[in-house]
């Protein structure tokens, strides 16, 4: 079977910089034997999440209890292995449209509370984030962290960035880290086809004892030291 990999346009334009890395991008799945389709969020009605998490963490489930487009969107996710989410890059973050679709994703990512697993669990990500001044590594960081809290697997090349004014095309890293994201997505979910399962719910008392124990050894060969040291600190004062 071919990996299925969902490109998220979060620019409300089909046709900037960001349409044309994720084409790349789009290239680089196919060469690697994937499959891929391409979702611009400005077609879509995503509302903002109203936090009902906060309210009672069992309410917040998949599908999401609000009434708009995403669901359609989180069930193509749910049947994919994979997913490359591109963005423009507005005051050093995300664009606004982008931000609801993240917000939303944590119905997806809480089925770990009903289900034991999140239904990130294992997918494969990518970003590209776009702009024409500083800000891209800030909202890189901030999609790369967010996306693996939820349980997305990040591969090696999975990121690529444009600042400057000129036309992305014209920006050969970029063209070339898009094209590699694309192709490194496929390969990876390919890699991982036989783990079903990436987050491990197990009795934790055991792992506190565990630490607890060796620290309380440690400290019982080191601290004993350490207070010298500030002895004889003090003494020469």
């Amino acid at each position: 079977m071919k990996p299925k990999i969902i490109l998220i346009n979060g620019s409300p334009r089909k046709y900037g910089n960001v349409a044309k890395l994720l084409k790349i991008a789009e290239k680089g799945i196919i060469d690697a034997g994937g499959e891929a389709e391409v979702i611009h969020l400005c077609d879509y009605n995503i509302k903002p999440c109203m936090g009902c998490v906060s309210d009672d963490q069992k309410i917040c489930k998949f599908p999401c209890i609000i009434d708009d487009d995403f669901n359609k969107i989180g069930e193509k996710i749910l049947r994919a292995q994979g997913l490359i989410i591109g963005t423009p890059i507005y005051w050093y973050n995300v664009s606004g449209i982008l931000k609801n679709f993240i917000d939303r994703l944590t119905s997806m990512e809480n089925m770990i509370v009903h289900i034991g697993s999140s239904l990130l669990d294992g997918k494969v990500a990518g970003f590209i984030a776009v702009g024409n001044d500083s800000g891209s590594i800030e909202v890189l960081a901030q999609l790369m962290i967010t996306l693996n809290s939820m349980g997305a697997l990040i591969p090696p090349w999975a990121i690529a960035y444009h600042h400057t004014l000129e036309d992305v095309l014209e920006d050969k890293q970029a063209v070339l880290d898009s094209y590699n994201i694309g192709y490194n997505v496929v390969i990876t979910a390919k890699s991982i086809v036989d783990i079903k399962k990436w987050y491990r719910v197990v009795d934790y008392k055991p792992l506190i004892d565990l630490a607890l124990k060796y620290t309380e050894q440690e400290k019982e060969k080191q601290f004993p030291s350490r207070m010298n040291i500030y002895a004889k600190s003090m003494g020469a004062r």
